[in-house]
């Protein structure tokens, strides 16, 4: 048995921008998906596996964690193969997806059965995004992310809609601040003929405040990791609004007025790019 997550677990976690779906059933598949470039693999017991193969899926999932790393998305709570997916989850202590996250006694109980292993809370039901800044606050969450597809569904509408589907998105990240988790993870983009309809989803959801994107094919992942670093300007920006501070409090920097809240934009920037020091 593997050991449990820490605090490092935790912040890998968290500042992943790219989570790469693969099938549990298709074992063949798990090294390309590791191999893809995404900072982590998530190995589906859940929409992508059929209920046939639940069992086989599971096996093969736990013969991967034997040596290898990777989150696993679990079977609801209210389904047949929840207690399974627990149960193997819990033997190997990888991060964990749970989907259809509804109320924060839900995503509670699961989290104490799984004592320091990282639960990513998908949002992906009308009662979840309403619930959304409880779910977030459960300790024991590593992060949130978005379920697009399942959502629009639900509500009758297209999810690559960016109007019908935009206050859910806010109430996710708005949650997730509020909590003091990472920025969330954005659904998926389901158009694979069109990486200008990838990029532009991963922008729109930059712009809102996401950190990542849930991405379901290798080819998704360039354009998706491309999309949540900062640009060479940015990081310049940053790195200059940190050099500016004084004990004044207040400068001016571009003929624009820098203070506290600036100035923390700035270091979280630098500090997702890997450290304040980076050059």
């Amino acid at each position: 048995m593997t050991s449990r997550a820490s605090v490092s677990g935790m912040d890998e976690v968290g500042s992943a921008k790219s989570l790469l779906f693969v099938p549990a059933d298709r074992p063949d598949r798990f090294a390309k998906a590791a191999s893809s470039g995404a900072d982590a693999i998530i190995l589906d017991l859940e929409d992508a596996v059929g209920p046939r193969d639940k069992s086989l899926a599971r096996r093969h999932a736990g013969d991967w964690l034997s040596e290898h790393p990777a989150h696993v998305r679990i079977n609801a709570a209210d389904t047949e193969w929840f207690d399974d997916d627990m149960a193997m989850v819990g033997e190997h202590s990888c991060p964990v997806v749970v989907p259809k996250v509804a109320t924060a006694e839900q995503i509670r109980l699961i989290v104490d059965r799984l004592p320091g292993v990282p639960v990513t809370v998908l949002l992906e039901t009308a009662a979840g995004i309403l619930n959304a800044a409880t779910i977030c606050a459960v300790a024991g969450v590593a992060r949130a992310a978005f379920g697009s597809v399942d959502l629009g569904a639900e509500l009758g509408v297209e999810p690559a809609d960016v109007r019908a589907l935009q206050y859910a998105r806010s109430a996710i990240v708005l949650a997730s601040a509020a909590a003091g988790l990472p920025p969330p993870l954005d659904g998926v983009c389901t158009d694979l003929d069109d990486p200008d309809s990838l990029v532009a989803e991963a922008r729109r959801a930059v712009s809102l405040g996401f950190g990542g994107k849930l991405c379901i094919h290798p080819r998704q992942i360039v354009p998706v990791n491309r999309s949540f670093s900062p640009t060479p300007t940015e990081l310049d920006w940053a790195r200059r609004v940190v050099a500016s501070v004084d004990a004044r409090g207040v400068v001016v920097l571009d003929g624009k007025m820098i203070d506290k809240p600036v100035v923390t934009r700035a270091q979280r920037l630098l500090h997702n790019n890997g450290g304040l020091d980076d050059g």
